[in-house]
């Protein structure tokens, strides 16, 4: 049985750091998930940096999760250290041509302060 998907959420200036344990998987709590994202969007972050190192599947509701994310952030988002089942799932999808990828959550936030992103 796949360990539940816990998201802790650290604010750093103006990046919010999201740290995502457990799979996430097609189904998962949406009440906790909409708890999240409301609490991500009311801390009004400008960036947003998901560290998914812990989770070694996703499936449509976290890529829909991820998607949502990106729009929260405006386009000022960046995933790290995916695993590569969450990559083929990216690459499926096409999502990797649109969310920006990094290495390591230094490499995310040196993207995310970068102008030309």
């Amino acid at each position: 049985m796949a360990a539940p998907l816990l998201i802790e959420i650290e604010r750093r200036g103006d990046v919010c750091l999201l740290r995502f344990q457990g799979d996430f998987q097609t189904g998962e709590d949406p009440d906790y998930l909409h708890a999240k994202m409301e609490e991500i969007e009311a801390l009004n972050c400008a960036k947003v940096l998901a560290d998914f190192g812990d989770v070694r599947s996703v499936g449509s509701t976290g890529l829909s999760f991820l998607v949502g994310l990106y729009r929260t952030s405006g386009g000022h988002f960046v995933l790290t250290r995916i695993q590569p089942r969450v990559r083929e799932a990216l690459e499926i999808t096409r999502l990797s041509t649109v969310i920006r990828l990094a290495e390591d959550v230094e490499q995310g936030l040196a993207a995310l302060h970068r102008k030309t992103l």
